[in-house]
């Protein structure tokens, strides 16, 4: 039962729909350690073993976009109004520090892991279809705690009526669809060389 204080409910509700995005990045890397010791990371496009393809489709199509959702749109809206996602008077519970942990590092490692380790990405639309599933599922999410609580697990979403919240979704989704792009463009540069040598 979620308890009824603001600081707490706030940091519970935040907590139990946010964690869902950090356990994608663990399974992301658990499956990609899993394919350094067992699968192949040999720089070729040729069909590979099956835990290294999962571990392509799911960088691709889930843990590179969202970890540059998470970051990008996170601190965006704490710089235009902290209190729309991240009031002040949570401070006391929540050090800032933990929040770069959170919110910085979740971009820069994904980041390191696409410049580090080649990858073959998948068709556009498989990986689109994947990432806005992904996106639907954890929107609903969103609504089934606040259906649960009565709290919307981001403040900004107190703001905005239904229309808005509409739009600022939709908006969310296209700006989810660029970063796919945004990878696949990363992806192409940092190894297309190889890609195409193979």
């Amino acid at each position: 039962m979620i308890p009824y204080v603001w600081p707490t409910v706030f940091i519970h509700v935040s907590m139990s729909a946010c964690i869902r995005i950090y356990i994608v990045q663990a399974l992301y890397f658990a499956i990609a350690l899993l394919n350094d010791v067992a699968g192949s990371n040999e720089v070729t496009n040729k069909e590979g073993p099956t835990i290294r393809k999962i571990k392509d489709y799911l960088l691709a199509a889930v843990a590179f976009p969202i970890a540059m959702f998470v970051g990008v749109t996170f601190w965006s809206l704490m710089a235009i109004d902290r209190e729309l996602v991240f009031p002040k008077a949570l401070d006391a519970f929540f050090p800032s520090w933990l929040n770069h942990i959170m919110h910085t590092n979740i971009m820069m490692f994904t980041v390191l892991e696409m410049i580090t380790s080649f990858r073959v990405y998948p068709r556009r639309s498989k990986g689109l279809t994947g990432l806005t599933i992904f996106m639907g599922v954890y929107l609903a999410w969103t609504h089934v705690i606040y259906y649960n609580s009565g709290q919307w697990v981001y403040p900004v979403l107190e703001v905005l009526n239904l229309w808005q919240r509409i739009v600022f979704f939709l908006t969310l989704l296209l700006f989810g669809s660029l970063l796919y792009l945004a990878g696949e463009f990363l992806n192409n540069y940092i190894w297309g060389e190889y890609i195409h040598n193979n």
